[in-house]
């Protein structure tokens, strides 16, 4: 390109990229046809006079994100860089690698329920540590009713738990909360569905349906990883190990395919039904490290999950799987069939 043209062409850049003109505009203000910018545009970029950065924050991922969601059928994927990924801080040790950062999860996550959130809807929140950190993480919800989708993992730690979760966020909301005070587990089916009767949870059951964003967490199948399985006798735990449990989620566990196992044991929980679940427009799920990345595999197939937020190790181990099998969950008209 001559010097001319190279003017020129700096010049049709600058009202196309920093001023927004149209092709259009820009033609008729130098006396040459659409066609023509066009082709100036395109060599502009291809001589290197105008660059293109796409920028986001530094701990955000955007082509493994766009990648997870891509795979997996997902409305959204938010990736975060893992502990292990990161620079220790002066004098630290990095992280394992499996190892996840639920305060930095909940961050991104509650910036994304920020986004996700409209006056007048209804948020759902399940227990669990991923949730916990996200709730103490908001900082703008508009206008909407919380409620709670599931029991405690222990009663007596209530009010630093799911409950606070839910009044904090209804807090910020400025909208109702409907906490949940009992136990996700209980002994027995008739237990369970005598407090399911109680009044004040019962007031929360009738919100099930009205959910539109629901958060979730998601944990593997061993010590640790799984509040189920942490409440579980050993006994239990061998059961359902023998059917396959690979994962867990609000109670309802699931195979390494994503098929729902062990269903008697939603009868002893106080937790939003899997039907129910699969009803609600959005449904969010946060967890994140290797460790748990196979279990985030099997409830992405099961198809209940709309958007996830992960980090880098999980995402590599989900990106690297062969033969996905994902069950698109945008299609929240699909009976539970898992």
């Amino acid at each position: 390109m001559g010097p001319a043209e190279l003017v020129q062409a700096a010049a049709m850049a600058r009202r196309f990229y920093l001023e927004g003109k149209s092709k259009i505009q820009i033609a008729e203000e130098f006396g040459v046809s659409r066609f023509k910018v066009a082709r100036v545009l395109e060599t502009a970029l291809e001589r290197d006079l105008v660059r293109i950065e796409i920028r986001v924050p530094s701990e955000l991922d955007a082509e493994r994100s766009d990648a997870l969601r891509a795979r997996y059928g997902l409305r959204h994927a938010v990736v975060v860089e893992s502990p292990a990924d990161a620079p220790p801080a002066f004098g630290g040790q990095t992280p394992p690698e499996d190892a996840a950062d639920p305060e930095n999860l909940g961050e991104v996550a509650a910036d994304l329920l920020g986004e996700l959130v409209a006056e007048g809807d209804v948020l759902g929140l399940a227990w669990g540590r991923s949730t916990i950190h996200m709730a103490a993480a908001l900082h703008r919800l508009p206008p909407c009713t919380v409620v709670q989708l599931t029991g405690v993992y222990d009663a007596g730690t209530a009010d630093r738990g799911s409950v606070e979760a839910v009044r904090r966020a209804a807090d910020v909301a400025g909208g109702e909360a409907h906490p949940i005070y009992a136990p996700m587990l209980l002994p027995d089916s008739a237990t369970a569905e005598a407090l399911r009767r109680q009044t004040g949870i019962a007031r929360a059951f009738d919100y099930f349906d009205k959910v539109t964003v629901a958060c979730v967490s998601i944990g593997s199948w061993e010590p640790g990883v799984s509040t189920v399985y942490d409440m579980l006798t050993d006994q239990e735990r061998e059961h359902y190990a023998s059917l396959g449990a690979a994962a867990e989620m609000s109670a309802h566990l699931f195979d390494a395919e994503g098929r729902r196992i062990g269903r008697d044991l939603g009868e002893r929980c106080i937790t939003v039904e899997a039907d129910r679940l699969r009803r609600i427009p959005e449904v969010v799920a946060i967890a994140g490290g290797r460790r748990k990345a196979a279990a985030i595999g099997a409830v992405l197939r099961s198809g209940l999950v709309t958007s996830l937020v992960t980090d880098t190790a999980a995402a590599d181990h989900l990106l690297l799987e062969t033969g996905p099998g994902p069950r698109p969950a945008l299609d929240r008209a699909d009976p539970d069939g898992a």
